[in-house]
């Protein structure tokens, strides 16, 4: 079987898969490629509302597959970063479902998305340090807003692997759940996403990154949007909402 990126959509909720358990799911050139076009679909797809990324099998990604960096480690890092950009500007909730090794690009991978719930068992690590390789400026940025600098440069300096302990207590995963758990916790969680609005959703995705210059595009989609009017109207009759927006494009 090639490795490659699995996908299904059930209720809403996008499952993208890490498909190369002959290598603990570590990915290839091509598999870095795959990454923008598919998130750029998914975005795309108003069935669409939050997205899962997980691995085959016990592990998450154990990182890039080494073999590709003889090629060219500038060009592999390359594509690891546009990836990591993809995962990171997909306009919906994103959340990591985190069990065995989460290290290198996996960890980049899963710093990208929204979310990390983690298996107890799981270990993450940053390992450039172990390659000699300078890890790219985002990706650095995107580790030191997650788990502050000080974590930040433990993580890079050491190429250590923490467990799922201290990586909750950084901030590095936002749950951990008890072994044979995190399958549903994950659907549990996701269904809840899912039935939320999209329209606070996406405008908390875009303020969280500091971004400053569409308050007033934000203030338009929700005059127009009809979701405020649904929210109220469901919680005063005691029901679910029914939210309506969308993503223009979607």
């Amino acid at each position: 079987m090639e490795p490659q990126l699995r996908h299904a959509v059930t209720d809403g909720v996008a499952t993208v898969l890490i498909d190369h358990p002959a290598k603990r799911n570590a990915m290839t050139a091509d598999m870095w490629r795959q990454v923008p076009p598919l998130f750029a679909a998914l975005g795309a797809d108003p069935a669409v509302r939050t997205v899962v990324l997980t691995g085959a099998g016990d592990t998450f990604c154990a990182g890039a597959d080494i073999s590709s960096l003889r090629e060219s480690s500038g060009t592999a890092q390359d594509l690891a970063v546009r990836a990591e950009e993809a995962l990171a500007a997909f306009p919906k909730p994103t959340l990591a479902a985190v069990r065995g090794y989460c290290v290198g690009g996996g960890a980049q991978l899963a710093g990208a998305c929204d979310l990390r719930f983690a298996d107890e068992g799981a270990s993450f690590g940053v390992t450039p340090a172990k390659l000699g390789i300078v890890y790219p400026a985002s990706s650095t940025r995107r580790l030191v807003s997650l788990v502050g600098p000080a974590a930040a440069k433990f993580l890079l300096f050491s190429g250590e692997l923490i467990g799922t302990e201290r990586a909750l207590r950084t901030g590095l995963v936002d749950e951990v759940l008890p072994a044979g758990e995190l399958d549903k916790r994950v659907a549990e969680f996701t269904r809840v996403l899912a039935a939320r609005s999209q329209l606070t959703q996406a405008a908390a995705k875009e303020f969280a990154t500091g971004r400053t210059d569409r308050d007033a595009y934000w203030t338009d989609q929700a005059r127009g949007s009809g979701d405020t009017a649904e929210g109220v109207a469901a919680f005063l009759e005691r029901r679910q909402p029914r939210f309506t927006w969308a993503a223009p494009g979607a």
